[in-house]
């Protein structure tokens, strides 16, 4: 029987500077419970904690029992427990407002008579672009810093890859259209008659674009700050997209901080007169964790059992905080 190394307690302890913890994995493995679980066990350790969904369908309210869509809310029966579901709206529209002015002061540049609302439109229809806007949200909450821990209930893992590494693609888009941006302008003023620079707010705008990208970045990969959570099932379709996905996230520096097995049957529990499905599935569970243990040494922090019933309230995350946190 294989042994937890280091559990998310004893993780949580040695990282007193932790700051941003994120959960991640496959839908329906229970990303949104653990991050509750650990937010409300932080907030009893006397922290002030933000508990925040960047899931674009958010299910914080319903665990909660309580509405906490679009506003940083008290979480009733927790003290120095906020949660917040993300509203990317307000955001979205902002950004497209941005979006139509710079384009309208470039097509001045350029000297073209195309109306900017055309291009506004073929931008923002983009799929990714609601992700771009919920990335800004987040790394928004992360610059306030006004909580001592952030808890992340991320989107299904495919989704936050994207969301936590726009940060270096970001950097490498803007790295480039800073270098283009550098040379029309540097020809324009070479073929003007006039020697006065002109205001340049394209430029502008792209440099403390790049700055800020720099800033979530460094915030990211910052192994003392930032942790991400891989949660899954004693299963083979979770178990291949977290190993797939931890070695993406090695590869872009985001520190990983371990994985949580959930919603293990008690085998103590499971008789010979229990129904063959149950038994069926302690069994394909024991062969399950084997490859748990093999392809994560040292990165399991903690099992959490299957209970009677389903998470939802603060009483059960409560419940399953003490187990998470043995």
């Amino acid at each position: 029987m294989n042994e937890i190394a280091t559990s998310m307690k004893d993780y949580l302890l040695q990282h007193p500077q932790l700051h941003y913890v994120f959960f991640g994995g496959k839908g329906g493995v229970g990303k949104t419970v653990m991050a509750g679980a650990t937010a409300i066990w932080a907030a009893n350790q006397g922290k002030r904690v933000m508990l925040a969904s960047t899931n674009p369908v958010h299910s914080l309210s319903g665990l909660l029992g309580q509405d906490v869509f679009g506003k940083h809310t008290p979480v009733t029966g927790v003290p120095n427990l906020w949660a917040y579901e993300i509203d990317t709206k307000d955001t979205i529209e902002r950004s497209k407002q941005e979006i139509r002015e710079k384009i309208q002061w470039f097509l001045k540049f350029a000297d073209i008579s195309t109306k900017a609302e055309d291009f506004v439109e073929s931008a923002t229809m983009n799929p990714a672009f609601e992700e771009s806007a919920m990335f800004e949200n987040m790394i928004d909450l992360m610059f306030k810093d006004e909580y001592d821990l952030y808890v992340f209930d991320t989107a299904p893992t495919a989704n936050a890859r994207r969301l936590l590494g726009m940060s270096k693609v970001y950097s490498l888009w803007v790295g480039k259209m800073l270098k283009s941006r550098e040379e029309a302008r540097s020809l324009r003023e070479l073929l003007s008659f006039t020697k006065k620079k002109e205001e340049d707010p394209l430029m502008d705008y792209l440099v403390s674009f790049r700055e800020r990208m720099g800033h979530a970045r460094e915030l990211l990969t910052d192994e003392q700050k930032t942790a991400f959570f891989f949660v899954t099932l004693a299963e083979a379709l979770p178990i291949a997209v977290i190993t797939r996905f931890i070695g993406w996230f090695h590869d872009f520096g985001i520190p990983v901080g371990g994985v949580i097995v959930n919603m293990m049957i008690d085998r103590a529990q499971v008789k010979e007169d229990s129904p063959e499905f149950v038994r069926n599935r302690v069994e394909m569970q024991a062969r399950y964790m084997e490859d748990v243990w093999e392809k994560f040494d040292g990165l399991v922090r903690s099992i959490v059992p299957l209970y009677e019933t389903e998470v939802r309230g603060v009483e059960m995350l409560k419940r399953t905080a003490n187990s998470l946190f043995v």
